[in-house]
């Protein structure tokens, strides 16, 4: 599936509960119709801790439907 945006575009959310936040596309899922905005839909996740990692709340950036972004410049 052809997309009108790619990873490192800069888009504007343009619908849903975060309409007007602005940021860079991290990652683009053609298949699923997604792309993940830098800063655009934040989740506080909750995680199991590791050796690596001390675990809790971690905020990660959701996915958005592709046909509710618009590329900027």
């Amino acid at each position: 599936m052809k997309t009108h945006v790619k990873k490192g575009d800069q888009v504007e959310i343009i619908a849903g509960s975060h309409k007007g936040k602005r940021g860079t596309v991290l990652l683009v899922n053609a298949e699923k119709g997604k792309v993940t905005v830098e800063g655009g839909r934040p989740i506080i996740k909750a995680t199991k801790a590791t050796e690596a990692d001390a675990g809790g709340l971690k905020t990660i950036d959701g996915a958005v439907h592709i046909s509710n972004v618009k590329k900027v410049g």
